[in-house]
């Protein structure tokens, strides 16, 4: 049992040594790992027992997207705990589902679970597949340790043979990384400008299904989501569908085409909350000194394209035609945007920066940038901080010209 094949490994953990030793191993801190596997070597099988350590660590990195609760019980795979959808999220698109009337969905491409976990959790009967034997049998064990096995019925299939007919909605999570096991189809090609080496996928058609496939198959059902990246071009955004991009914590997490909601409709969600901002069409917002306040707003505001939104929310403007920074003379408190006062503003030039810094005794400083080529890190260690006082320095142009505007937040 010494090189046991992963799906081998996996199955060996599900039985009563196997979960025994998940109990015993649970928490171990990566320095007394050898330690640990020295001493149940002794009475278990070597192949075992680095399975058991290898999924205890999975454990661990996973609890900040399950919450330590359910990653105690779960089963992972590394592909699994980078790719899957955190809680959060995945808990609010199940609830938008419930409360679009959904109690039956496909989900396909289904990875570990995470998703047909929270639409279980929403009251709605979930087929997961997936078409990778090991991913699957991942997410079968864990609809089984959550107590969600008679909601969640997982099927090992390529999701292109799968009939969705019976089912209220569809959801579709393609694969939009490269180099591991996918969740979809036998076999794809990369098309245009994906990259799938390892490392994420640009092209919509280079996801596995492909995006139009996903498309495609979402028009087959009442209501349907497909998971995409935060980056896909809005003209790549069917006319049929809702595009709505979230935030969880400030950080952009994902973007989900919605059908059978509002066609042609854009919103940005941020969580917790959640709290939406719709598109409105506004027209860009004009160019302004700046003000009294700097507005960097939520990356899933950006990313929807409603900044213009949030700056009539805001009664502000931008600084710079092609920068994402709102200002205004006021502060207004928005969900949809972080607020710094502002104290100074300055050309570019780091000797300027230092002797500023250097006089209001700051140790601690936050470098923000858009618009400007500088490294946050390079910047820190020539201005050579030192004191007990902190700022925020935003490197970016100001009406064309590269420009430092010293603050904090307000």
């Amino acid at each position: 049992m010494n090189d046991l094949a992963p799906a081998d490994s996996f199955a060996a953990l599900l039985t009563p040594e196997g979960r025994a030793l998940l109990d015993e191993v649970r928490g171990t801190e990566p320095a007394a790992e050898l330690a640990v596997a020295t001493r149940l070597r002794r009475d278990h099988p070597a192949g075992l027992v680095s399975a058991a350590l290898a999924q205890a660590r999975l454990r661990q990195r996973a609890a900040a997207k399950f919450g330590a609760q359910d990653a105690e019980r779960m089963f992972f795979t590394p592909n699994g705990v980078e790719q899957s959808t955190r809680t959060t999220v995945a808990t609010y698109r199940a609830g938008r589902f419930a409360e679009l009337g959904v109690r039956s969905m496909a989900d396909l491409c289904c990875g570990i679970g995470g998703d047909a976990i929270a639409l279980a959790r929403a009251g709605i009967r979930v087929l997961a597949v997936d078409h990778d034997p090991l991913t699957a049998a991942v997410a079968r064990a864990n609809a089984a340790a959550l107590g969600l096995a008679d909601l969640i019925e997982v099927r090992e299939a390529d999701v292109t043979d799968v009939d969705v007919a019976p089912y209220d909605a569809v959801f579709v999570d393609p694969a939009r990384r490269g180099g591991g096991p996918g969740g979809a189809v036998r076999s794809t090609s990369v098309r245009g400008g994906g990259r799938a080496t390892g490392g994420r996928i640009f092209d919509p058609e280079a996801y596995s299904p492909p995006l139009s496939w996903a498309v495609g198959t979402a028009a087959k059902a009442p209501r349907a989501a497909l998971k995409i990246a935060p980056g896909i071009p809005h003209e790549a955004v069917p006319a049929e569908a809702e595009a709505e991009w979230i935030s969880d914590g400030g950080d952009v997490k994902e973007a989900v085409l919605w059908f059978g909601t509002e066609p042609g409709a854009v919103r940005a969600t941020l969580l917790p909350g959640p709290r939406a901002l719709r598109g409105r069409g506004l027209p860009n917002p004009p160019v302004r000194p700046v003000g009294r306040y700097l507005y960097e707003p939520d990356g899933a505001v950006i990313r929807a394209h409603l900044v213009a939104e949030a700056a009539a929310e805001l009664d502000g403007g931008l600084i710079d035609p092609q920068i994402a920074y709102v200002t205004a003379d006021a502060l207004h408190p928005t969900p949809y945007a972080s607020a710094y006062e502002i104290t100074d503003r300055l050309p570019f030039n780091v000797k300027k920066l230092r002797a500023l810094l250097r006089e209001r005794q700051v140790g601690v400083l936050t470098v923000k940038k858009r618009g400007s080529a500088v490294e946050p890190e390079e910047l820190r260690r020539k201005v050579k901080l030192q004191g007990p006082h902190s700022a925020t320095v935003f490197l970016t142009r100001v009406a064309g010209a590269p420009t430092m505007l010293i603050g904090h937040p307000a």
